[in-house]
């Protein structure tokens, strides 16, 4: 099943329950949202999917509003980019609403965001901002992945009862998730304990080095390990979690293994960012063990460009990760 469609399914149930309200704009039939994953909703739920004005901060606040009072709320954010202008409401009032009034209130809230490049929408509808709401009291930070069944992390962000946001990146709507655990005639995937997918040549911790990457990415790093392994007999183990924020440090430690050279990969430019807080964590908890520091990789420092060559140029790829393996691995 295409992402894209195991998100309406993931909807339709949620909206069954008659506490959970959709708000967004033009998410209401028969437009459907952008990327059409609000198709059918507002036809058969009816005035719980409320399409809204062009007003992310307005939209925001109304749905923190009907989470306080009780209900569940779900977001959707037309394009990540757009999650800016609802900064203050999700860090100001929704992340401090659970626990300011002297004890903690649950907020069911779910802000969905479409993030990422590749589709030549340029500056303004291409970025990924994981890295700015990672570290905000009361917020928690989820990445849509091939690898996790979207409807059992939805259930997951809502259990929480408190706000989460919910990435998810505009290459993965129109691919097919893994079940299984086959990714390929190469690879094989399961889950540990945690939750986080790990995807190995011939079994977890069997690898030359593992690579940690939000399920944007993971299709990248999938490229970057079949080329590694074919052309240099490099192994590489991919972790990919479904929840990038709080972190857990002994979960990622676990998963990881006796893994002695870590890499981190994400869409986003560098400077304060998820691998940042990965690489600082297993710096200070996994030291004595590693060969060399965590080395984190991204796009470049620019602007993301709405020509399709100067886009692929700047973003992370799947050759990038390849090179930056085989950099560290000469040293």
């Amino acid at each position: 099943m295409r992402l894209a469609e195991q998100l309406n399914r993931a909807l339709h149930s949620l909206l069954e329950d008659p506490r959970v309200y959709l708000l967004g704009e033009d998410i209401a039939d028969p437009y459907g949202g952008a990327f059409k994953v609000t198709k059918g909703l507002s036809t058969r739920f009816g005035e719980r999917v409320v399409t809204t004005p062009i007003s992310e901060s307005a939209i925001v606040g109304a749905a923190t509003g009907l989470a306080l009072a009780g209900d569940v709320a779900i977001v959707e954010v037309m394009f990540a980019d757009f999650v800016a202008l609802a900064f203050d409401q999700l860090v100001n009032f929704a992340g401090k609403s659970v626990s300011m009034y002297g004890h903690r209130v649950p907020l069911r809230l779910v802000v969905r965001c479409p993030t990422g490049g590749g589709r030549g929408y340029g500056a303004t509808h291409s970025q990924s901002l994981q890295k700015h709401f990672i570290g905000a009291p009361g917020l928690s930070v989820y990445e849509m992945s091939p690898f996790h069944e979207v409807g059992a992390v939805f259930h997951e962000m809502i259990d929480r009862a408190e706000p989460a946001l919910f990435f998810e990146d505009k290459i993965l709507y129109t691919r097919q998730s893994f079940s299984g655990g086959v990714v390929d005639e190469l690879f094989r995937y399961d889950h540990d304990p945690a939750g986080h997918a790990r995807v190995f040549v011939d079994r977890p911790g069997d690898a030359d080095c593992v690579l940690i990457t939000p399920g944007g990415v993971a299709h990248r790093a999938l490229d970057a390990m079949r080329a590694l392994l074919l052309e240099y007999d490099i192994t590489c183990m991919l972790v990919v979690p479904a929840r990038l924020y709080p972190l857990d440090a002994g979960a990622l430690l676990s998963a990881i293994g006796d893994a002695t050279t870590v890499f981190v990969a994400e869409e986003s430019t560098a400077g304060g960012t998820w691998g940042a807080e990965i690489a600082h964590l297993l710096h200070r908890r996994a030291w004595k063990r590693l060969r060399r520091p965590v080395v984190t990789i991204h796009s470049d420092d620019s602007v993301i460009p709405s020509a399709a060559h100067l886009e692929e140029r700047m973003l992370i790829s799947g050759r990038r990760i390849e090179h930056a393996v085989m950099e560290a691995l000469r040293e």
